[in-house]
């Protein structure tokens, strides 16, 4: 679990303490997480503003409504408050940021998606700076209880990926940020990256090989690595 989920900072970020309280944990750990990385790339506020960097989210479906409530649905916020495009919007909005912005939802990849189209929004032009972004909080038991019902969940809450081993995946919470960009003393290359889609499989959820194989295939040739260097 992330320690300290409940605790932010509203005035750095000019919000009342009532919008604070009707905000999903999760905005506010993206307000805190996304400015520290834009700050660690040494980019600051009054120079972010009205600017064309990016922000790009991987996020599912908060648990925050179903944690509240019905009450807190009487807050004028609460539209905002725990929407998963206004989480991604939240942040270009606090920094003044005006280059592409979008939340993205592929489950367990989201991190990765956000990270791919961030990556080509820098090397198409689009935006000079992305943050790229995701976070997972696990305010309510209903997912969880569902996974485990469905028999995804690994019995000894280890995952074990790509391994003989493998007997299901474990739930857990995180949040972090990211900052693409070209030409700036970079420190972390990305070489290649690709989303695809299994299609059609034994079920919705199972997984297809020839799928994934062709996925790898894909980002290796896009990358120009061959997969023994890998």
């Amino acid at each position: 679990f992330v320690a300290g989920a409940q605790r932010f900072d509203a005035v750095a970020f000019g919000l009342s303490p009532a919008e604070a309280g009707a905000m999903d944990p999760q905005q506010r750990l993206l307000l805190e997480l996304g400015y520290a990385a834009l700050h660690g790339s040494s980019q600051r506020r009054v120079t972010l503003m009205g600017g064309g960097s990016g922000v790009l989210l991987g996020i599912e479906r908060p648990d925050w409504a179903l944690a509240q409530p019905p009450s807190a649905r009487a807050s004028v916020y609460a539209v905002t408050g725990d929407n998963v495009s206004a989480a991604a919007g939240r942040v270009s909005y606090a920094l003044g940021l005006q280059g592409p912005c979008s939340s993205v939802d592929t489950a367990c990849a989201s991190a990765l998606a956000a990270v791919h189209g961030g990556a080509h929004a820098v090397r198409g032009g689009e935006s000079g700076a992305v943050v790229a972004l995701a976070v997972s909080l696990k305010l309510a038991p209903y997912g969880t209880l569902g996974a485990a019902s469905a028999g995804m969940l690994s019995v000894d809450g280890r995952c074990k990926t790509l391994d003989a081993r493998a007997n299901g995946y474990a739930r857990s919470e995180s949040v972090g940020a990211l900052v693409l960009c070209e030409g700036q003393g970079v420190t972390l290359e990305l070489r290649g990256s690709a989303v695809r889609q299994d299609g059609r499989s034994a079920s919705l959820t199972a997984p297809n090989g020839s799928a994934q194989r062709s996925l790898l295939l894909a980002v290796l040739k896009h990358a120009a690595v061959r997969a023994v260097e890998v």
